[in-house]
C-alpha cells in the first residue's frame, strides 16, 4: 500500500522534508502533489526514523507545502528501453523531447545500474578510431575505456564532442552506437548538437539526453545515471560497442555541490561534498567490457576545469579515476589551432594494448614514441630560441624547431570536417618524423625506418 503524508515541513531548494515517513527507503521514487493538482517527482535522499529529505526534479519555488501531498511509491527509479531509443531525445529525466512517439519498453531498468563484478570485466584492447590525429596516433582510445576530455571556458569542446561522435567507429562493422549525455548547456549548444546529429545522420545510430541550463538542477544528476543505463541495455542486451560522451561535468559536479549545500552538509575541498569521488566514480565505472558479452561501453567524459586548473577536484578526482586525459591547451587555441590538443601532458594509459599489428599497425607503437620525443625536444628549442635567438642553434636543433612547428600545423591541427583513417595519420606522422636525420630516430625499429621513412638515404 502506497504511502501518502501531509507532513511537507521544510523546502530549501530542490529538496523537501516529509515529516512520519515511516518504512521510507533511500533512492524510493515520491510524487508530490500540489496545491493545484500537478504533481512532481523525487527520490528519497536520505530516510531517518521518522523523517525523510525528498530530492524534486523540478522546480519547488512557489510551492504551498501546507497543502501539497507526498506519495512515496515503493520503488527506485526505472527508465524503460527498447531498440526505439536509438534516433531519440530525451531531456534529463528521460521524458522524450524531441515530439515523437512513446517508448514501447521492452525493459526497465533501474536507473543506478549495478556493479560490476570485477572477476567478470574483460580486459579493454581493441581500437576505436575518432578520426582525430591527436588521439588515434598519440592517446588511442581503446574499447572499455574511460578516457575524459579536459578543457577550459570558450574552448572548443563541444565541436570536438560533436566531432568524435560523427567520426566515432570500430572496425570490423560490428554494431556501433553513441550515447550522448549534455548537463547544463545553453539553448544555442543545445541545437547546436542537434542539428549536428540530423545533419550527419549520426541520429539514427545515436540517443541524446538533453538538460538545459534553466532546467531543473537535479535532472544533471539523474541525466547521465540515465544515460549510462541506456548504454547498458544497447551494449549488454543488445550486443552493440557504445560510446557515451558526457558534457559538461562540471555542471554535474556543481549540482552536486548545490544540494549538498541544501543539505547542510560539511563541505570538503572548494566547498564540493566530501563523496565527490565516489559519486563520480559510480559513473565512470560503468564503462567496460564483461565476459562472454560481445558488446562495450567506452566513456569519452568532458569537463571545463575552472580557470583552467588541473588540480582543481573535479579533473583532479576524475584523473585519479579514469584512465588517462586529453588535454586542451589556451595557448594551443589561441594559435588559432584546432583541436587544441597539447599531446606532452595528456595520456591514454591502455594505449599500449589497443595498437600493433592486427589492431592498428605494427610501426605504430614507434611512431607515437618518436613523435612524442620529437615534440618534446622541439617545445625545448623553441623556449631556448626565445632567450638566445634562433642564431644560436645548432642545424639539428633548427631541424627540432621545424618539427615543433610542421607538428602543430599538420599533426595537431585538422579541420571539424576532416575524418582521419589511422593509416593517414600514421602517413603524416613518418612524414614529419623525416624532417629530422635518420640518427636522431632512436624511438622506431631499423625495419620500419627502411618501410616508411621519408628520408630512406640519410
Amino acid at each position: 500500500m502506497l504511502k501518502i503524508y501531509k507532513t511537507i515541513t521544510e523546502s530549501a531548494g530542490p529538496l523537501l522534508v516529509v515529516d512520519g515517513g515511516e518504512g521510507v527507503k533511500y533512492d524510493e521514487l515520491v510524487e508530490i502533489e500540489t496545491q493545484d493538482g500537478s504533481i512532481k517527482r523525487g527520490k528519497v535522499l536520505e530516510a531517518a526514523k521518522n523523517r525523510a529529505v525528498v530530492q524534486v526534479f523540478e522546480d519547488t519555488r512557489g510551492m504551498n507545502l501546507k497543502n501539497s501531498k507526498a506519495k512515496f511509491l515503493g520503488r527506485t527509479m526505472k527508465f524503460g528501453l527498447s531498440s526505439d531509443v536509438l534516433g531519440r531525445i530525451f531531456d534529463g529525466a528521460g521524458e522524450p523531447k524531441d515530439g515523437g512517439p512513446e517508448v514501447i519498453v521492452e525493459k526497465y531498468l533501474d536507473i543506478n545500474g549495478s556493479p560490476i563484478n570485477p572477476y567478470a570485466r574483460e580486459y579493454p584492447e581493441d581500437f576505436i578510431q575518432t578520426g582525430v590525429s591527436t588521439i588515434d596516433g598519440l592517446n588511442t582510445l581503446v574499447r572499455g575505456q574511460k578516457l575524459p576530455i579536459f578543457s577550459g571556458a570558450g574552448l572548443p569542446h563541444s565541436k570536438l564532442a560533436s566531432q568524435i561522435a560523427r567520426q566515432a567507429k570500430v572496425r570490423g562493422g560490428e554494431k556501433f552506437s553513441i550515447v550522448f549525455g549534455a548537463m547544463g548547456i545553453t539553448f544555442e549548444e543545445a541545437e547546436f548538437f542537434i542539428s549536428e546529429f540530423r545533419k550527419t545522420k549520426v541520429l539514427s545510430k545515436s540517443v541524446l539526453f538533453i538538460n538545459l541550463a534553466d532546467d531543473p538542477v537535479i535532472e544533471r544528476i539523474t541525466l547521465p545515471r540515465i544515460a549510462l543505463t541506456a548504454a547498458e541495455f544497447l551494449a549488454f542486451e543488445k550486443d552493440m560497442h557504445v560510446l557515451v560522451i558526457l558534457t559538461d561535468m562540471t555542471n554535474y559536479c556543481e549540482a552536486l555541490r548545490e544540494v549538498s549545500a541544501s543539505r547542510k552538509e560539511v563541505p570538503g575541498r572548494r566547498g564540493y561534498p566530501g563523496y565527490l569521488y565516489t559519486d563520480l566514480s559510480t559513473l565512470y565505472e560503468r564503462a567496460g567490457k564483461i565476459k562472454n558479452k560481445k558488446g562495450s561501453i567506452t566513456q569519452i567524459p568532458i569537463l571545463t576545469m575552472p580557470d583552467d586548473d588541473i588540480t582543481h577536484p573535479i579533473p583532479d578526482l576524475s584523473g585519479y579515476i579514469t584512465e588517462g586525459q586529453i588535454l586542451l591547451s589556451r595557448e594551443i587555441h589561441n594559435k588559432g589551432i584546432y583541436p587544441p590538443v597539447d599531446v606532452l601532458p595528456s595520456l591514454s594509459r591502455l594505449k599500449d594494448k589497443g595498437i600493433g599489428e592486427g589492431k592498428t599497425r605494427e610501426d605504430h607503437s614507434g611512431v607515437l614514441n618518436q613523435l612524442f620525443a620529437f615534440y618534446a625536444r622541439g617545445r625545448e628549442v623553441r623556449e631556448l630560441a626565445l632567450v638566445l635567438g634562433e642564431s644560436a642553434l645548432t642545424e639539428v636543433d633548427r631541424k627540432y624547431l621545424k618539427f615543433a612547428d610542421e607538428f602543430e600545423k599538420r599533426f595537431v591541427s585538422q579541420g571539424y570536417l576532416e575524418d582521419r583513417s589511422i593509416e593517414e595519420t600514421l602517413i603524416l606522422g613518418w612524414e614529419l618524423i623525416s624532417i629530422l636525420p635518420k640518427e636522431e630516430m632512436k624511438r622506431v625499429k631499423e625495419e620500419h625506418i627502411a618501410k616508411y621513412a621519408k628520408n630512406k638515404a640519410d
